[in-house]
This record gives structure tokens, sequence and C-alpha cells, in this order.
């Protein structure tokens, strides 16, 4: 009777073991896909949309990712980098003369287009508190700089305001302006 009892509770306890082994290693494969999806989720949240990217899903620029397609400027802005784009709103090229956007937007005026819109890109990653008043920028393509200007809480490029600084993309820094910049050349 000893015997059948010390087998019972062996037996008993080598199942449970054996249940509670299997539950062990269950719950360890739900922590363990738990982790890898919270991971995942992490990682999808802290991937920043590149340039264009950010611009086609920013309604206030749509304007702006047109000109950049028209231009053949859009692949530029996706893979190369980092840059800086000082972006000019819808509004911006709303108040454009009348007709000025619909001609740049032409095929003969690419050319332009193309000056135009480089002279709103500098090389690497400047965020609003690395300008400082009186500071100079070189755009991307020209040869004729950007000027700086702080006033009060206001940073101005040129005779632009940045309304919207430091929208960071995966290669570079976009600060939204309520003017399109010019180039002297361009006028």
């Amino acid at each position: 009777m000893k015997e059948l009892s010390f087998y019972i509770c062996a037996a008993f306890l080598m199942f449970g073991c054996t249940s509670s082994n299997e539950e062990a290693t269950e719950s360890e494969e739900m922590v363990a896909e738990t982790e890898m999806a919270t991971t995942e989720e992490v990682a999808m949240e802290t991937e920043k949309p590149n340039i264009v990217a950010l611009a086609s899903n920013t309604p206030e620029l749509s304007t702006l990712v047109q000109a950049l397609q028209a231009a053949d400027l859009a692949g530029t802005l996706q893979d190369g980098g980092p840059y800086t784009v000082f972006a000019p709103s819808n509004e911006a090229f709303a108040a454009l003369p009348a007709g000025t956007l619909e001609d740049l937007l032409k095929p003969e005026n690419k050319q332009k287009l193309v000056d135009i819109l480089s002279y709103h890109v500098t090389q690497g990653n400047v965020m609003a508190a690395d300008l400082s008043d009186g500071m100079t920028v070189n755009p991307l393509l020209s040869g004729e700089q950007l000027k700086v200007m702080i006033e009060g809480d206001k940073v101005k490029v040129n005779d632009a305001t940045v309304t919207m600084p430091n929208v960071e993309a995966s290669n570079g820094v976009v600060h939204v302006i309520d003017k399109v910049i010019l180039p002297p050349s361009a006028m």
C-alpha cells in the first residue's frame, strides 16, 4: 500500500510538474510574443518618414509636393540627405502673383522651378536652435545665400517667417515658412 501511495504521489508530482512546465513554457512564449510586438510597435512609431513623405502627409504642404514632383526633385529629397528644407506652405504659394505658380509648373519652366525650390534647401540638419540672428545659410544648388533674422521669438529666413519649426524627417528637418523665397536671380 505504501508503494502504491508512493507511485500515486510520484505520478501526481510528475504530471503536476509537466503541466506546470508546459504552462510556464506557454507563458514564456506569450511574453516573448508580446515583447516582440511591443518592440515592433515602438520601432514603427520611432521611424520617421523622409522629407517628401512627411510633406505628402502634411496637408499644408500639398502645393510644395506638387512643385517638387514637377521639378523632379522629389527623388533627391527622398533618398539623399540630410537636408534642411524651408518649406513654403500652401498659403505661401497662393500669395504669389496670380498665374505665377501655374507658369512655374509648366514643363518649359522646369529649370526656373528647380532654381526656386533649391533655394529653399540646404545641406545638413539645421534645427531652429542652430540658427542665429544675422547668420547666412547656403542653399543647396545656389551660390546666393539666405539670411536668418531672429525677431523676438520669430525666426525669419530672408522675408519668410518660420511658422512651424523643427519637423524632423528621417533624412533631415523641415521648417514650414509663410512665403516662397525667390532667389535674386529669379526676380
